[in-house]
């Protein structure tokens, strides 16, 4: 199945246990915290760990994502109901207008197609009002991340809260012209479960023509969750902050 971990509930409960809040819901929190009250647009909110907490903190956020599982996962949390939660991709994303658009834990990554990316930006910029901030995090290409996406360097153990101990690796099947093929494996016991997925890693370079070209003026872009220079230190991300003009 192509993204697994978000559509298959057994693996849904497997990526929540496997990804806890981190230095970059932190980041995210802080810069959307520095509007009160803020109107938030959370495209690939995933389980809702994010939009959870910047409703909690007193923003109004609608969570959008494609993946029924995870949005279900997301529904059934504490607080779910102070979050709108919409079905689909970027052709339901809502006309606004919103003080800040997200895309967190790489889900700029997940949208491989040029001309879906130019789509997402596009409906993202109509979602904003002018003014309005897209963050979103992007891998660094030349940290080349998906060197460490090996049998053994991926390999680890994950603890669900009421169930059993899951072994999980992932397996690069290819990498060509950008974009990283993948295959996580989840073992259950003697159960094992797989997930195909594909990434694409822009440059700076392209990041930056691709948000021009879509009505965005970049502020800033970090290489890491304190706000270090890109290719300085070891987190090998793009950090965007960026104004709809």
């Amino acid at each position: 199945m192509r993204n697994a971990e978000f559509n298959d509930p057994r693996l849904v409960a497997v990526y929540d246990a496997e990804c806890p809040w981190g230095r970059d819901d932190d980041f995210f929190l802080a810069e959307v915290g520095e509007a009160a009250e803020a109107r938030v647009l959370d495209f690939g909110c995933g389980t809702g760990r994010l939009a959870l907490a910047l409703a909690a903190a007193g923003h109004t956020v609608t969570g959008v994502d494609p993946a029924r599982a995870s949005l279900e996962a997301a529904r059934a949390k504490p607080g779910a109901d102070r979050v709108t939660w919409v079905e689909g991709g970027w052709e339901v994303l809502p006309t606004g207008p919103y003080d800040v658009a997200l895309m967190t834990s790489h889900v700029a990554q997940f949208v491989v197609d040029d001309e879906e990316w130019r789509q997402v930006l596009a409906a993202l910029r109509r979602a904003l009002r002018t003014g309005g901030r897209l963050l979103f995090d992007s891998r660094d290409p030349a940290d080349r991340r998906w060197e460490r996406w090996n049998p053994v360097d991926s390999r680890r153990s994950v603890h669900l809260p009421a169930g059993p101990v899951v072994l999980t690796w992932t397996d690069v099947t290819a990498v060509r012209d950008g974009v990283v093929h993948f295959t996580r494996h989840y073992r259950f016991g003697d159960d094992e479960l797989r997930g195909e997925a594909m990434l694409r890693f822009r440059t700076e370079q392209e990041l930056r023509g691709c948000l021009d070209e879509a009505g965005f003026r970049v502020e800033r872009i970090h290489g890491g969750w304190q706000g270090e220079p890109v290719g300085v230190g070891d987190d090998g991300e793009f950090v965007v902050v960026a104004t709809a003009v």
